[in-house]
């Protein structure tokens, strides 16, 4: 259904470490990038290796709103270790805890998930799926 996701950020530099950070742990990397010094329209495309963007944070000079706490993006991670990795890189990379990593059973018997706020207060998840 959907095709890629957008988050402004006004630090790119602030928010390219974290995301960096986090995306890596789950095996998602840059998979292009316009940082043209000085240029408003600066952004950086993550998702697989050799594959499209999934999801791209793009440079903002407007004042950033960020959506309801309800609201949040939820990364798929290859397995429970990648959804550990996930939390520990992006707290050390600058977000915040909003959920440490483990089973969360009300949402199903192998829900395994993290939750993290980045640095601009967007909230993220980690989810792995899988029994392990």
């Amino acid at each position: 259904m959907l095709h890629h996701i957008s988050f402004g950020v006004p630090d790119m530099e602030r928010a390219s470490t974290f995301y960096d950070a986090a995306l890596t742990a789950l095996g998602y990397v840059r998979v292009w990038e316009d940082l043209t010094p000085n240029d408003p329209h600066q952004a950086i495309g993550y998702g697989l290796p050799g594959g499209g963007d999934k999801f791209c944070i793009k440079l903002t000079a407007e004042r950033l709103t960020v959506p309801w706490a309800g609201c949040h993006l939820a990364f798929a991670a290859p397995n429970r270790q990648a959804v550990v990795l996930f939390h520990q890189a992006g707290i050390v990379a600058g977000g915040r805890d909003n959920g440490a990593p483990g089973l969360r059973p009300h949402y199903g018997e192998n829900y395994f998930a993290s939750y993290l706020i980045d640095p601009n207060g967007y909230h993220l998840e980690a989810i792995c799926k899988s029994a392990e």
